[in-house]
């Protein structure tokens, strides 16, 4: 089995088993939010998935809560209570807290001057407990649980509350995020070092190569900080210098589009519809490109790509022994049917 496969299965095993808690590393944390200082100036900060003993979030925003310029710093998490990464979440009684900052003057939150106070349920972000804690918070910066993703963004979004946090880059077209994303209300941050986290997880085999294997952790691609707070990132112009040509750049069989395999490769000289990888959104720029959906399954109709046209589903389905749903961009290459994988359709926007 390929490393790919490998760490794909193992996350899809996680899932299955909601083992997908991956404790983020204060050195990551510390690399991104440091673009968003002059946003938590006077705002209340809710870790809503973060055992603030432990929690790295917790340990960055209490040790520079004065430096930030934070009003509160609320944390809760999910059942345990005790001071180890991976208790066996068997308790149906969380805790949470409130820190207002440093009372004696050593800059340091000491640990009278951080009390925990216990939860009456079992501190799930869905909880009534819960969500009344986050009604009082101005930003949300956590890791939640791959698994609940998309609802953990859906009620960020229904709280209209400003957020920093992690999630897999394959969330993108996820058909709740896709919207989001396509409409700006939701971008990139500046993402892990090298595409790449490592994070701290004891159910989750590790798939790292020698050269970045980090002991005590698991390395996860592709994940990436997902944010709606202004950053300059999002308003700098991805540099192109390739030149258009109907041979480098196929169109493909059911929307007219180009295929772009590499983001920087983008053609400087064409003002039609670009299919791009979902790698692009970590450049883009909403004053440079506009986002007109993703070519896949249903969001792909939504848009006008064509359903499979029958001799190519039929060629799909018993020759290349390969799914073929219709709204999925493929094209033909050498009379070879050839579905690349998750683009985005953009549009050019300057001239």
């Amino acid at each position: 089995m390929s490393k790919t496969k490998a760490q794909n299965k193992s996350l899809q095993l996680a899932k299955e088993h909601k083992k997908d808690e991956f404790y983020t590393q204060l050195s990551d944390i510390e690399r991104e939010l440091k673009y968003y200082k002059h946003h938590f100036k006077d705002k209340v900060v809710y870790c809503n998935c973060d055992d603030p003993r432990v929690s790295n979030f917790f340990h960055y925003f209490s040790y520079n809560f004065e430096k930030l310029g934070l009003k509160k710093l609320i944390t809760t998490c999910y059942k345990n209570q005790n001071m180890d990464l991976f208790s066996q979440n068997d308790s149906e009684q969380a805790i949470y807290l409130e820190y207002t900052g440093d009372k004696n003057g050593n800059n340091v939150p000491d640990p009278n001057e951080i009390g925990i106070k216990y939860l009456k349920g079992d501190g799930d972000f869905r909880s009534k407990e819960s969500i009344e804690l986050l009604k009082q918070a101005d930003i949300v910066v956590t890791n939640p649980p791959f698994s609940l993703f998309r609802e953990y963004v859906s009620q960020l979004i229904e709280y209209d509350k400003k957020f920093v946090i992690v999630g897999h880059q394959n969330a993108i077209k996820y058909k709740e995020i896709f919207p989001l994303i396509r409409d700006n209300k939701i971008w990139l941050g500046y993402g892990f070092k090298g595409g790449a986290g490592h994070f701290i997880n004891e159910h989750y085999e590790d798939y790292a190569t020698a050269t970045d294997r980090k002991e005590g952790m698991i390395r996860v691609s592709g994940v990436h900080w997902f944010t709606n707070l202004e950053i300059n990132k999002r308003h700098e112009d991805l540099i192109l210098y390739k030149k258009y040509t109907p041979e480098e750049y196929p169109k493909f069989e059911n929307y007219d589009a180009i295929n772009v395999d590499v983001t920087k490769d983008i053609p400087v000289d064409y003002d039609g519809m670009i299919g791009v990888p979902i790698t692009f959104m970590d450049k883009y720029n909403p004053d440079q490109f506009e986002i007109i959906g993703v070519g896949i399954a249903n969001l792909g109709l939504e848009i006008g790509i064509q359903p499979y046209k029958p001799e190519h589903k039929k060629y799909r389905k018993e020759i290349q022994k390969r799914g073929a749903v219709d709204g999925d961009l493929y094209m033909m290459i050498d009379g070879v049917v050839t579905v690349p994988y998750s683009r985005i359709i953009i549009k050019r926007k300057k001239k």
